[in-house]
């Protein structure tokens, strides 16, 4: 079984050899910080969360009983760690397929230069392609409308980096900045920073999309209608949200140390998915 590579309106140009030649991934890896580690989309395990690369991997797996897949991200790492701790397995691997999301950490910083964190994102997407993998990357948030708002600059900057790698190397793309659903405030967790269930549901969607395949799923569909709530209901939340995340990632930012200190990745060597994870992205 293959699948029809059909260009997505998420997917970069590829060559003219690749365009039309249908591709069948059997190793999927999936390296980078939170987003891709799944936060906050739980899992029936304890502290252990799916998101959209795992979500992504069971449509694949749907269709390909026998990938093999394995997910090195880690939570609160900066590119430069990721380069270091994950990039090498990603190589020594030599997958079909790598997601590859990785700077959102370094952007938030102060002093943060994107065009620098770019050239060393398309250093690592050579070395990536040079193994043969194919290569899906996905752009930054439109940070507008959220807590992040004062590095949408920054992001913008860096976004444009991205799409030039991906047309320089034939990537897939994941274009999040467009997903005009993640304006809605339940994409989006309790943290304000990282996405719902939902949320990864359907950037999921969209990455399975850039990929070619059709997953019988939109992530396009309209929200339902919400109840408008009280003001001092909305605000407090912000309190709740200021007690119980802002202040303890200011806090993180002041000592100098991550969420994902002493983490391991949960899927370190490509594996099959379980039989029950084998559904399209429920």
């Amino acid at each position: 079984m293959s699948y029809e590579r059909q260009r997505s309106p998420g997917e970069a140009v590829r060559s003219s050899e690749s365009a039309n030649t249908a591709r069948r991934w059997n190793t999927f890896v999936a390296l980078g910080d939170s987003f891709t580690e799944g936060l906050n989309d739980p899992t029936p395990e304890e502290d252990t969360f799916r998101g959209w690369a795992d979500r992504v991997a069971s449509i694949l797996a749907g269709e390909n009983a026998e990938l093999r897949y394995a997910n090195l991200a880690v939570r609160g790492k900066l590119l430069d760690q990721i380069l270091a701790e994950q990039l090498p397995a990603v190589v020594r691997t030599r997958p079909d397929l790598a997601a590859f999301t990785a700077g959102g950490n370094d952007i938030i910083r102060p002093f943060t230069d994107p065009d620098e964190l770019a050239q060393r994102f398309d250093d690592a997407v050579t070395r990536i392609r040079a193994t043969g993998a194919d290569v899906l990357i996905g752009t930054g948030f439109d940070t507008r409308n959220s807590v992040m708002r004062l590095v949408r600059g920054k992001v913008g900057t860096y976004n444009s980096h991205l799409w030039a790698i991906a047309q320089r190397h034939g990537c897939y793309v994941v274009d999040l900045w467009s997903m005009q659903v993640l304006h809605d405030q339940r994409a989006w967790s309790a943290d304000r920073l990282h996405l719902s269930a939902e949320g990864h549901r359907r950037v999921a969607l969209r990455a399975a999309e850039a990929l070619g395949l059709e997953p019988g799923q939109d992530w396009r569909t309209p929200w339902p209608p919400e109840r408008t709530r009280p003001w001092a209901a909305r605000r407090g939340d912000d309190l709740h949200w200021v007690k119980q995340h802002l202040g303890p990632w200011i806090g993180r930012r002041i000592r100098g140390t991550s969420s994902g200190d002493g983490r391991k990745p949960k899927r370190p060597e490509p594996q099959p998915l379980d039989t029950s994870s084998r559904v399209p992205c429920p």
